[in-house]
């Protein structure tokens, strides 16, 4: 089909469907596709945010940029970057006479946690060694960008990446304690080995990796 659509365009539009979670497109991805269309202007993208990318590669999609710990090994997969897991709050909440200034205060507090990142409290409890504190309650979240403006707005401590916060430029958000734990979790690059052969996957694929070198 990738071949008939290729002989009968009526233009020499590169066409590549990308599969990509929301605060990736709009942190990472977003800002730099002016310099790519001037690289590539005959390159065009699809986006799709909805779940599950990856199991739908080849079908209906080219590429997917997945937040994962591993990817299937019959798959070609690019790390994209290793982060480091930040607990994220409001401001105000390092402010005052009733400041958090301890991580065993997470008893008393909210956790929010994303839904393709479970694991993120539990990696930075343990690496505290305080695996026995038990937060008041945790929330779940399929949106980043809501999960920080949760966090914004006082409705708990966010567990998500370094990059989440830095890139969200929010001045109500700030990293509650000074520590930094080492996510299990990382965005990839996955396609199916042959789909690199095709031009549009192959440049995506390569400008992509020169912006995160």
């Amino acid at each position: 089909s990738d071949a008939i659509e290729t002989l009968t365009a009526p233009s020499p539009v590169m066409r590549l469907r990308l599969g990509v979670m929301p605060m990736f497109a709009s942190q990472r991805l977003m800002p730099h596709l002016p310099d790519l269309r001037e690289k590539f202007p005959a390159l065009h993208i699809d986006l799709d945010t909805a779940a599950h990318s990856v199991t739908r590669l080849g079908e209906g999609l080219d590429v997917a940029i997945a937040l994962s710990r591993e990817i299937d090994p019959t798959l070609y997969a690019r790390r994209l970057d290793r982060n480091m897991v930040f607990a994220i709050g409001a401001r105000r909440l390092v402010l005052g006479p009733h400041a958090i200034t301890s991580p065993e205060q997470m008893g008393e507090m909210t956790v929010l946690i994303h839904r393709d990142m479970p694991d993120t409290f539990d990696e930075w409890r343990k690496a505290l060694g305080i695996a026995h504190v038990e937060p008041a309650a945790i929330d779940h979240f399929d949106s980043g960008q809501l999960m920080l403006e949760a966090a914004a707005q006082g409705l708990g401590i966010a567990f998500m990446h370094q990059s989440h916060l830095d890139d969200a430029h929010d001045e109500r958000l700030v990293k509650i304690f000074d520590v930094d734990v080492e996510s299990p979790y990382s965005y990839w690059f996955v396609c199916r080995p042959r789909a690199l052969r095709t031009e549009p996957v192959r440049i995506f694929h390569d400008w992509l990796i020169s912006l995160e070198d």
